[in-house]
């Protein structure tokens, strides 16, 4: 059974940041605009940040595509550091002490989830989800905190998202967290080549 009455006011103090990207090296062109029953993914993913933070912002290098859809936009302080820089330039850009990121190809993104997450924030300076061995730096709360560690990184060339989180307090998700909400391989499901897009493809239109 999912689980209901998660305080709406959880995330009024957490910015929703979209990482929109660029061109994907792996897809082959950028994905924020593959379509999911007419809707680009954008669209999908921006309504249902919406819904959720007072707040919302996209993180992207060709501002001129995403203008329509009314958000802000920001681009990449440093760019070609792929998420860890979207991540950086976030922080940097938020009013709010923490931003909940997500990757704009992950289409099934669960409201009472990342409220879930929000309320379990406390001092944390991460909350990132955590299935068996494999963790989702691109569905988490990260504070600005993590701007120094994040730094020290990107100055050691070094551009791994998970490779800051020894040097912080971290809180996982686990499985039998995520459960009461979603079943976290729809809720993780991303897009990295054409068979993944026409695999979700198959599961929205169900």
């Amino acid at each position: 059974m999912k689980e209901k009455n998660i305080n709406k006011n959880l995330c009024e103090n957490i910015t929703g940041i979209i990482l929109a990207g660029g061109s994907s090296r792996r897809y082959g062109k950028s994905k924020a605009f593959l379509e999911i029953n007419g809707i680009p993914l954008i669209e999908r993913i921006a309504e249902k940040m919406k819904g959720i933070f007072q707040e919302v912002i996209l993180i992207a290098n060709e501002k001129e595509q995403f203008a329509y859809l009314g958000l802000p936009v920001v681009e990449d302080v440093k760019k070609g550091l792929g998420p860890l820089g979207g991540i950086y330039t976030g922080l940097l850009s938020i009013s709010n002490e923490a931003g909940f990121f997500v990757a704009c190809d992950m289409p099934f993104i669960d409201e009472g989830l990342i409220r879930y997450m929000a309320g379990t924030r406390d001092n944390h300076w991460a909350v990132v989800p955590s299935v068996g061995d494999e963790i989702e730096p691109l569905h988490a709360i990260y504070s600005k905190s993590c701007l120094g560690d994040i730094k020290n990184l990107i100055s050691s060339e070094i551009y791994q998202v998970r490779r800051f989180y020894d040097n912080i307090d971290v809180r996982y998700v686990k499985e039998s967290e995520i459960i009461k909400f979603i079943t976290p391989e729809i809720a993780f499901l991303n897009i990295n080549t054409p068979d993944e897009y026409t695999r979700i493809h198959s599961l929205l239109k169900t």
